[in-house]
């Protein structure tokens, strides 16, 4: 099912509401204080000065109440801007399926792999039954 300019689409069963990157600090934090409004003034510091990132975060909210494979895996594929070059990486992480409730994951790319990507531009993150796609969300950059 695709929801026309949603970005999103899924199998019935299966849904991923929402993803939020966060870049993370040089001692690995998003936030400063458990606080929404902390941690998108934090977030906007951490977008002026890229000196002080050491990494990404994309918390990912996923549901999925059946699957077949027994083998459900988040998929996030990154896009960057390294030296004014296209960059692109994929990670990858298996997932245990929600019985009643949605889940929060956190897919973290290390500093090693961060300076790889550079500055994100856009994302696409799949939620995986195995083989078969059965979540899609990705940003509004993402062809």
């Amino acid at each position: 099912m695709v929801t026309p300019g949603s970005g999103i689409s899924s199998r019935a069963d299966a849904r991923i509401s929402k993803v939020l990157p966060h870049y993370l600090d040089l001692e690995g934090r998003h936030t400063l204080w458990p606080s929404l409004y902390e941690r998108d003034a934090y977030q906007a510091l951490l977008r002026k000065t890229p000196e002080q990132r050491s990494g990404l975060r994309l918390d990912v909210h996923w549901k999925a109440k059946k699957h077949e494979s027994g083998n459900l895996v988040l998929k996030a594929e990154l896009r960057g801007l390294r030296e004014k070059q296209v960059q692109n990486l994929v990670l990858t992480q298996q997932v245990e399926p929600t019985k009643l409730f949605q889940r929060w994951t956190p897919m973290v790319l290390g500093s090693d792999k961060y300076s790889e990507l550079g500055d994100l531009i856009a994302w696409r993150v799949t939620l995986w039954d195995g083989e078969q796609q059965i979540a899609e969300q990705k940003s509004f950059l993402w062809r």
